[in-house]
């Protein structure tokens, strides 16, 4: 299974090249893979970034992908190796149905999902072609990352408008809260004893900053995570009563 990604928002901006960057060099041993499959391995096989723009359906999903594209474009030639941006317009029901748009993300070694609206990938992914393509892509070791929304989403639940609905599940054990700097942590930290009582953590990602997972053994009860970028991650463990802090090059063990 290939790396998951979060992150606390404010992607693309600068500021925020470290963690593309780290994306881009965990997404180059599945792009090897899969040109080695098709026959075309080599240092001309460009790294496939494939954006999700879900989470702006409401807004404008376009301009969210070509600030992604633009972004990924600008740090090809510090990745080394070529760099191939497409986006799979999945905006709601029929289009996360479309074959070509699900062909499109199964053949990525990246997928990225931007942030928006946290109500809108619980309701327009699960049990779709397109998020059975995530699924498939990251079988096959791709990268899947998620951006403030976009993280939100790969959490078992996420907090929305309209209350805490069920999410897509890829990371376990906790939830994620986006633009986390000290401030927005004390206003939020009201709710937290709930996320705590059902079991879960509470993880707090600060803007242009992240955490990408490494592998691990199937039965090892944690994952380790690295932090990437210029601010702060915290992490509340069920049942803790303050959170741990970590900054750029530390390691965060969460719930395999």
């Amino acid at each position: 299974m290939g790396p998951i990604a979060l992150h606390g928002g404010g992607e693309f901006l600068p500021g925020d090249e470290p963690f593309l960057l780290a994306l881009l060099e965990a997404a180059r041993p599945p792009a090897e893979t899969r040109a080695a499959a098709c026959g075309r391995a080599g240092p001309d096989e460009p790294i496939r970034v494939v954006l999700l723009p879900t989470a702006a359906a409401g807004h404008d999903p376009d301009a969210s992908a070509r600030l992604g594209a633009d972004a990924f474009a600008r740090l090809a030639e510090q990745s080394r190796r070529p760099v191939r941006v497409e986006t799979a317009r999945v905006v709601d029901a029929p289009s996360a149905a479309e074959p070509e748009l699900a062909a499109r993300i199964a053949a990525a070694d990246l997928v990225y999902l931007p942030g928006g609206d946290p109500a809108v990938i619980p309701r327009v992914l699960p049990e779709t072609a397109a998020w059975r393509s995530v699924l498939a892509a990251r079988a096959r070791g791709a990268v899947v990352a998620g951006a403030s929304a976009g993280a939100m989403a790969l959490a078992p639940v996420a907090w929305t408008p309209a209350g805490i609905v069920a999410a897509l599940g890829v990371v376990r054990g906790l939830v994620v809260f986006p633009h986390a700097d000290g401030s927005a942590w004390a206003r939020q930290a009201a709710w937290f004893p709930t996320a705590s009582a059902a079991g879960m953590g509470i993880l707090g990602l600060g803007e242009r900053t992240g955490i990408v997972s490494t592998g691990t053994a199937p039965a090892a009860p944690t994952v380790a995570w690295h932090v990437v970028g210029e601010r702060e991650v915290r992490w509340l463990a069920p049942g803790s009563a303050e959170p741990v802090i970590l900054r750029q090059g530390e390691t965060l063990e969460l719930p395999a």
